[in-house]
């Protein structure tokens, strides 16, 4: 599934927003750091998931929109033949809030698409039968895959909103290793064949014309982000 499990967003009309993505995967399943990887979207940049050649977090460098899909508990398996949730952040940068005009959800796995652009912030809740759309008011918003029920807003949502900086989200998804935790912001679950963690991390702070990307594999070692610098002519990385 090319989807992310843990969203912040901070976001005030008269700035440009910042977003913080944490992926939960399965620790086998093989993607591509962020990249311009889609030939016919060439100044959209997101990691790619080698399964299906979807991705999880797409950011348009020309409009700074970004658009993530996050997985639901409602609706867990797709009905045969539906389009992958990996293509639902590309249509978010491509189409921003028309995206739902592009496809036909019927069918698909339950999923939360979040939309970021520099003028607003959307989201649409799919429960395998209806699609709500949400417009949020300016501030710090934290959307998770499950929800209210996860306690991970009740545990972290105030310590996002307090610190600022990339730097200071970064501290506080290292602060703690991996846990089994459901409320952690990164996790790990061991089960008999298999083990779901958190594989991927990523800080975007997104204006139009230019991304800032910081991002790791194992976002539990502050030491381990990386970042990267793209317009919409030229990519440097540090």
């Amino acid at each position: 599934m090319s989807v992310v499990c843990t969203v912040v967003v901070r976001w005030a009309p008269e700035g440009h927003p910042q977003i913080l993505a944490l992926r939960d995967e399965l620790a086998t399943r093989e993607f591509d750091d962020p990249d311009r990887w889609w030939p016919g979207q060439p100044d959209v940049v997101g990691g790619r998931d080698r399964t299906a050649g979807g991705t999880w977090c797409a950011t348009r460098i020309g409009t700074g929109a970004t658009a993530l899909v996050l997985n639901r508990p409602q609706k867990r398996v797709a009905e045969p033949g539906a389009p992958s949730r990996g293509v639902l952040p590309l249509l978010g940068v491509e189409h921003e809030s028309d995206w739902t005009a592009h496809l036909d959800v019927a069918g698909m796995a339950s999923f939360m698409v979040v939309l970021v652009t520099p003028a607003a912030v959307e989201s649409w809740t799919f429960d395998g039968s209806q699609l709500e759309r949400h417009q949020h008011r300016p501030g710090t918003h934290m959307f998770t895959s499950g929800g209210a029920e996860d306690g991970k807003a009740v545990r972290y949502l105030e310590q996002f909103e307090e610190h600022h900086a990339p730097a200071e989200w970064q501290a506080l998804v290292s602060a703690r290793p991996p846990s089994d935790d459901p409320a952690a912001l990164v996790v790990r679950h061991e089960r008999p064949g298999f083990v779901f963690a958190t594989v991927f991390g990523q800080i975007i702070d997104a204006e139009p014309g230019q991304l800032r990307l910081e991002y790791s594999r194992e976002p539990w070692i502050l030491d381990s982000w990386r970042t990267q610098t793209l317009t919409g002519t030229s990519q440097d990385r540090v």
